[in-house]
């Protein structure tokens, strides 16, 4: 195979097939984050066409979010059955299917089964569980790098393309959005194809860090037993504490970033009077801000207390969402916003996976993280129908900002919590 080529060629100069299937999840992450991300910009477009209101679009996002974190802590159990390599790409069809087919929807229960089912099960495959996974099976050392690397394409894709989204969307038609996506979607399965493999003893080689070659795990022994993995896991670790504040926490996580700001960013820049491409620029300048300060706090988390990221962290994004309602939203007011809550954007994910892994164990980390990345995703489903009900309701989105802010405050303190030593042996021995 080719890449049994690669890794032999890369070897020969010192470097480790791990990089390049980090930089290949990374493009894959980006491209499925670009599709959850274009949501924002074409909700105005389908309100002009076909007279939904801003709640009724918002349901079937929130219907997606849900799927995409429901789907989460089943995706490292098939990727522990079927492999990366495999359970990733039939993800990928299933979200092309469900892009090519919003081409012709005319119907609001089409963009609920298409956008809120089919796009939210394909994405949810492909979500930060996916750079959990690989970068635990790949990476023994400089894992936290890596880990915020992964999350920076999740949050940086959905940002980066929004500006060319809109231009498209604005100039063509909110289809020949769809067209580029399509397009990004199948560069990308050919580069699964292609390079991807499940693990480093696949192309004869030790995970980047270590000197031997682990065994492959045993798998489970059918479907039935694999899909009661992923329960048995929640039930071991949902006695534990940190379990569930690391889940409630990722459930605010997810409440201030993608629920609100990524999918009402447009909108609620349009309510004064701000164009819908100047709107997504600025999310795309979050989006570059996100990049330096997701790689940043992997590099952190290798060095310093996971819990104190996670406060300073979540305590900076929730001053800088309070402040927003009382910004004149000038463009440089916005600019430093963007500056400010584009650094802590997703910069809690690393901290939290290395809690995870810490506490529960490597191998059942993913699986661990898949449920506290529910959370995220139940908080960010909640955040974009709460704000389309209330943007409906009172004609403003203020009320939604405020909100987040507080409950990032309330993330910042509770991290505390945790506890300075990993969970007692006996009960890793059971998640193991």
């Amino acid at each position: 195979m080719l890449s049994d080529r690669l890794a032999q060629n890369l070897a020969s100069r010192n470097i480790h097939y791990g990089w390049l299937m980090a930089a290949v999840t990374f493009l894959t992450m980006l491209a499925t984050a670009g599709v959850m991300g274009s949501a924002g910009v074409l909700m105005g477009p389908l309100e002009q066409e076909f007279g939904w209101t801003t709640e009724q679009i918002s349901s079937a996002i929130a219907i997606r979010l849900v799927f995409y974190g429901v789907f989460a802590p089943f995706a490292a159990a098939f990727m522990n059955y079927w492999g990366v390599r495999k359970v990733t790409l039939c993800a990928l069809v299933m979200i092309l299917v469900g892009i090519v087919a919003s081409y012709f929807m005319t119907e609001l229960w089409h963009l609920v089964a298409l956008w809120g089912v089919i796009i939210g099960m394909g994405t949810g495959m492909t979500a930060l569980v996916l750079g959990a996974t690989v970068a635990t099976r790949w990476f023994a050392a400089r894992r936290g790098l890596v880990v915020g690397f992964m999350t920076a394409a999740n949050a940086t894709g959905s940002l980066l393309f929004l500006p060319l989204l809109a231009r498209l969307a604005e100039t063509f038609g909110w289809r020949s959005a769809l067209i580029l996506l399509i397009c990004v979607l199948v560069f990308t399965l050919l580069l699964i194809l292609m390079l991807m493999r499940d693990r480093p003893a696949d192309v004869g080689l030790p995970r980047f860090g270590e000197d031997q070659i682990a065994p492959t795990p045993p798998r489970a022994a059918n479907v039935g037993k694999l899909l009661v993995q992923p329960l048995q896991t929640l039930r071991a670790a949902a006695t534990e504490p940190v379990f569930w504040i690391l889940f409630g926490t990722f459930f605010i996580c997810g409440f201030s970033t993608n629920g609100l700001i990524q999918m009402h960013w447009v909108s609620i820049c349009g309510d004064f009077g701000i164009a819908a491409v100047t709107a997504a620029s600025i999310l795309a300048l979050i989006g570059v801000f996100d990049l330096v300060g997701t790689i940043g706090s992997g590099w952190l988390s290798d060095r310093f207390d996971n819990r104190h990221l996670l406060f300073v962290f979540y305590a900076l994004r929730g001053l800088s969402l309070m402040y927003l309602p009382f910004s004149t939203f000038s463009i440089y007011e916005l600019s430093v916003f963007a500056i400010f809550y584009g650094l802590d954007w997703v910069a809690t994910v690393p901290p939290t996976v290395k809690l995870a892994a810490e506490k529960f164990g490597a191998e059942r980390a993913p699986m661990v993280f898949g449920w506290v990345f529910m959370g995220h995703q139940i908080g960010a489903a909640l955040a974009a129908y709460f704000a389309g009900a209330v943007r409906t309701g009172l004609d403003t989105y203020m009320p939604a900002l405020f909100t987040a802010g507080v409950l990032c405050i309330m993330a910042a303190l509770s991290v505390l919590a945790i506890g300075p030593r990993p969970i007692k042996s006996s009960s890793a021995t059971t998640l193991a």
